[in-house]
């Protein structure tokens, strides 16, 4: 399929460019500058900002889709940050109990597209929760430019123990069969790395192009994991080589997985680096995993 005007001028640069921006690395204003200085066809760097932002009119399932019970719940983290809204979603005619999957968002709190990862596990036969941790700053506020601002306000620590909070509360629901796992993308593939590590009665751990636990830590992996890289992340996959080696001198259960000429984000369908053929074979293998791992 040929591309758009638009599409033909994105480069790698603007894409390099964006991901700086998308992780706070640079301001919006920086971001714009810079861009401006580019070759752009004839678009506008505000043009190309547009494009390149997320379109949230593209979820698989629908909020309202009638077989699921999508709801928003609270629990509580002790550690981290208190009171924790989630969507808690799980199909209306299945038998409880279910396996169960936390998602963890990117660093912009629980948008709509983390939302659908949800329903969609929860399409797939599992109990899924998704939290906000962006809750004890009032939430998600409905773009994620004021996501990211908000979830630079928060200690990534405690970000964890949200998280970890998320799992716990999971694992002893009544509709839970207690096999959890989590699945996280961004910062959510750091944090499902970091549970690896830090939750021992976790069942299965899929980071999505997520920066790797500390290597000291890696001797206390218990969880199979399922790594899932971009071709073309230098930030995130900087890290791979050393993560590798210290997952096989230890002889952990790991799968990994780089997807050929895709960009970090390439599961995310709202956004230009959306990638169909990786993320639907990525899907397919997560839900082969936890199927394997949880049920």
């Amino acid at each position: 399929m040929s591309k758009s005007p638009i599409e033909e001028i994105i480069t790698q640069e603007v894409y390099d460019l964006f991901d700086q921006y998308v992780h706070n690395a640079i301001e919006r204003r920086d971001f714009i500058e810079k861009l401006s200085m580019l070759s752009l066809g004839g678009f506008t760097a505000l043009e190309v900002f547009k494009y390149l932002s997320p379109d949230y009119n593209t979820a698989e399932i629908s909020k309202d889709d009638s077989e699921l019970v999508t709801e928003r719940i609270h629990y509580t983290s002790s550690k981290g940050g208190g009171k924790i809204e989630a969507q808690l979603s799980r199909m209306k005619d299945a038998a409880s109990p279910l396996p169960g999957v936390v998602v963890v968002h990117e660093n912009r709190g629980l948008n709509p597209y983390i939302e659908d990862v949800g329903r969609r596990l929860a399409k797939a036969g599992f109990i899924s929760l998704a939290p906000d941790a962006l809750s004890p700053l009032g939430g998600y506020p409905g773009n994620d430019d004021e996501g990211r601002a908000m979830q630079r306000e928060r200690n990534r620590d405690e970000m964890l123990q949200d998280f970890i909070a998320a799992f716990y509360f999971l694992r002893s629901h009544k509709e839970c069969s207690g096999n959890v796992g989590v699945i996280g993308f961004c910062f959510g593939g750091y944090i499902s790395n970091m549970m690896a590590a830090m939750v021992p009665e976790l069942k299965a751990s899929i980071p999505f192009y997520g920066g790797q636990a500390p290597l000291e830590l890696v001797e206390n992996i218990s969880a199979p994991l399922q790594l899932h890289y971009a071709e073309n992340d230098e930030r995130v996959n900087a890290g791979w080589p050393e993560y590798r080696d210290k997952l096989e001198s230890h002889e952990k259960s790991v799968e990994f997985y780089f997807y050929e000429g895709t960009k970090h984000g390439f599961h995310n369908n709202t956004t230009p680096r959306y990638d169909k053929a990786a993320a639907e074979l990525a899907w397919d293998r997560s839900i082969s995993f936890f199927n394997k791992h949880l049920k």
